[in-house]
């Protein structure tokens, strides 16, 4: 970053808020939003983190940047999508979703999948732009390893032999969606220096909800 500032984080999500910060450069602090009742009415990644974005930033007045993300399984016909969190029902846990991804799975041999990440920066009243990230690897019939959240111990990524949830922090970071999209944001926030003395908060000042 050019500017030692801290940006506001919209996520829910604390295992997708913990992976941003572990990720972010040396300068830059990462908020989290506080709970807001933003209504998720998209129906793509892209319009689910645009409409989180605009609604942060307006209700924040800074700069924020929202994440939407989930599973897509082509044997599923691209599901869960945009319902990862929700697949087994509202209120669902990650064991309850991967059971139900497991079961709906049964007799496919090694279904292929993505990772699917889109990040969206907004400031007051107006997009400032979108980051894309996804990862593709294969679901397997049993969960594998402690780490990471959601559908991680399923996911399994061929070119490290393991799934998301037996790779380090950093091997994570390196390969998944989520660390894809989030250098792309990182390099243009880096390559728009105004947009961090305009919007986004000074640490000094920097209020957390």
């Amino acid at each position: 970053m050019v500017i030692p500032v801290a940006l506001y984080c919209a996520t829910g999500n604390p295992g997708k808020l913990a992976e941003f910060r572990h990720a972010a450069p040396p300068g830059l602090e990462l908020l989290a939003a506080g709970p807001l009742d933003c209504p998720e009415t998209g129906g793509s990644f892209e319009e689910n983190a645009v409409q989180k974005a605009l609604y942060y930033a307006d209700h924040l007045q800074a700069a924020v940047f929202a994440d939407d993300s989930g599973l897509e399984v082509d044997a599923l016909g691209g599901a869960p999508s945009i319902r990862s969190a929700r697949y087994a029902g509202p209120g669902a846990t990650d064991e309850e979703n991967r059971r139900r991804l497991v079961k709906n799975l049964r007799g496919v041999d090694r279904p292929r999948a993505r990772f699917v990440c889109v990040l969206a920066l907004a400031e007051p009243g107006r997009l400032v732009a979108t980051f894309r990230g996804a990862t593709e690897g294969e679901i397997l019939d049993a969960p594998r390893g402690a780490g990471g959240f959601g559908y991680d111990p399923l996911f399994y990524y061929p070119a490290l032999g393991h799934t998301f949830a037996e790779l380090t922090p950093e091997q994570k970071h390196a390969h998944s969606h989520r660390g894809k999209a989030f250098r792309a944001l990182l390099a243009w926030l880096d390559a728009h220096p105004g947009l961090d003395r305009a919007t986004t908060v000074p640490f000094a000042s920097a209020a957390r909800p």
